[in-house]
């Protein structure tokens, strides 16, 4: 216990420097030496030294050194492969400003998934209160993928300007279709000047979030929260969402409600009916980038410097790729089977990932509760009532029209529109008509599991380790004596200690 008698040995060193490259906290780090010694008393170091190394030897760098290893980092990357993006902006003191970057993997990916992006900021980040920004797309298995990040000193107007030019610059100057953020003004403001074309859409979870600390003065704010969610959720049109929001207000007395008066007049931008016209991958709330966040938060700490966040950002770059190419060999070498006899579904189970045609199937098993009755009919044009049964005496009425001539359908729920997938009522319809295939139109190539997709083929960047040349012959000799060390360990019952000495 004494301190002049512990010490780190090189190979506790390096394993220490893994870790933390790794996001693994010191905590688990030292736990890791105590269950592979066979106890505390076998070590000769304690948690306090492991920390202490990590501080002096790791982590401390002052910020202007940071900010330039930070860039050195880029120059890197630069050299490996010419089509990382990346613009850095520096204060006076030569510290991060402004940093935005995506490396090579995510720019092709933006080719395929760039359509819809969810941005999301935090503070979370590391010691200089940087707020950290990141662009995540969905893939064709509808996972998470990170299309660019950013760290920001303040959330200025004139700092997303600066961000969303430079995304631009990035991703050949193709603003995409449908972007999804918080409710933040300065983003919004930003957003018309660089991309005025764009459907900006709020995250309506963040807005439902609020209802308790908004409303709570009111008596009987419980049934206001209820009531509210059910007219933004279940009104199937603009009028009866107009309609169902006032007479909310009349029934809550929250006419001069100002929250809600906002809300109101900025409904084009969150309420569901007025957005889901619009395709958006199924996004609808800013929480895939927050799941982003939530792995940085995970291996940051308050003390991380830059060069710690790239290497973990990194890291979350190579977790993404590897669930994609996981899923896409889940696709080539299985199948999901029919859940009917439908040949439309096996349409959609030749064509679609797993992922995405069991959201097919999901539509498929729906239409069971699902009546559907012809409302009127002319020249092969026809409009349908379908009543979807949602509990013992409630039923949901659905307004759709089939076109036989265009071999086209469309559902007042608008499903197919904002995700993609063929709804429930739209394919009780065409179970009426017995149509026995589809228009390609509704096999989207964005989630078919047969296209070749260039970025597939480019490896998300990460850095090589920088060390000394002691430190990288003593891991390339570890690797090495593994062989030796298998060996020996399975020699026939030897006993170590009578064995002879060399």
């Amino acid at each position: 216990m004494l301190k002049q008698h512990r010490e780190l040995s090189m190979s506790i060193r390096r394993t220490i420097e893994n870790n933390e490259e790794a996001g693994i906290r010191p905590s688990k780090t030292y736990q890791s030496f105590v269950a592979a010694a066979g106890g505390h008393r076998e070590l000769n170091f304690i948690e306090k030294d492991v920390r202490n190394y990590i501080t002096r030897e790791v982590r401390n760098v002052s910020e202007q050194e940071d900010a330039k290893e930070f860039g050195k980092y880029f120059l890197r990357m630069k050299e490996k492969n010419p089509n990382i993006f990346f613009e850095l902006e520096l204060e006076e003191d030569q510290s991060i400003k402004l940093a935005f970057w995506a490396d090579a993997r995510s720019r092709a990916a933006f080719e395929y998934f760039g359509d819809v992006i969810s941005f999301d900021t935090t503070y979370n980040t590391n010691r200089y209160n940087l707020v950290c920004g990141s662009f995540v797309g969905v893939n064709h298995h509808g996972q998470s993928t990170l299309l660019g990040c950013c760290l920001m000193k303040n959330e200025e107007i004139e700092s997303f300007k600066w961000l969303f030019q430079c995304w631009l610059r990035c991703m050949g100057g193709n603003a995409l279709k449908g972007f999804l953020t918080d409710q933040c003004a300065s983003m919004k403001r930003a957003l018309e000047a660089c991309m005025p074309t764009i459907v900006h859409r709020w995250c309506i979870w963040h807005i439902m979030k609020k209802i308790p600390s908004k409303l709570n003065g009111y008596k009987g704010h419980a049934d206001i929260e209820q009531e509210m969610s059910h007219v933004v959720w279940k009104s199937h049109s603009k009028d009866s969402f107009d309609r169902n929001w006032n007479d909310f207000l009349l029934n809550f007395g929250l006419a001069d409600n100002k929250w809600l008066l906002d809300l109101y007049e900025d409904r084009h931008i969150w309420v569901p009916i007025y957005l889901d016209h619009h395709f958006w991958a199924g996004m609808r709330s800013t929480q895939k980038s927050e799941s982003m966040h939530s792995f940085f938060n995970k291996y940051i700490t308050r003390n991380s410097s830059l060069i710690q966040f790239i290497k973990q950002y990194d890291n979350c770059l190579g977790s993404r790729e590897q669930a994609e190419r996981e899923s896409d060999a889940a696709d080539f070498h299985t199948v999901i089977p029919c859940a009917t006899k439908s040949s439309i579904e096996a349409q959609f189970q030749d064509a679609y990932t797993h992922a995405k045609f069991r959201e097919v199937q999901a539509q498929f098993k729906g239409k069971a509760n699902c009546i559907t009755r012809l409302k009127n009919s002319a020249l092969g044009y026809s409009i349908y009532e379908v009543r979807e049964q949602v509990s013992s005496s409630i039923f949901n009425k659905f307004v759709v029209t089939y076109d036989s001539v265009a071999a086209e359908v469309k559902c007042q729920c608008l499903l197919f529109e904002s995700r993609g997938i063929l709804c429930r009522h739209a394919l009780s319809v065409l179970s009426f008509e017995q149509v026995s295939q589809v228009s390609s139109r509704y096999i989207l190539e964005r989630w078919s599991k047969k296209v070749k997709r260039r970025h597939t083929h480019i490896k998300s960047s990460h850095d090589e380790t920088l060390m000394e040349p002691r430190s990288k012959r003593f891991d390339q000799l570890i690797f090495r004596s593994q062989n030796i060390c298998e060996f020996a360990s399975e020699l026939g019952g030897a006993d170590c200690n009578s064995a002879p000495s060399v």
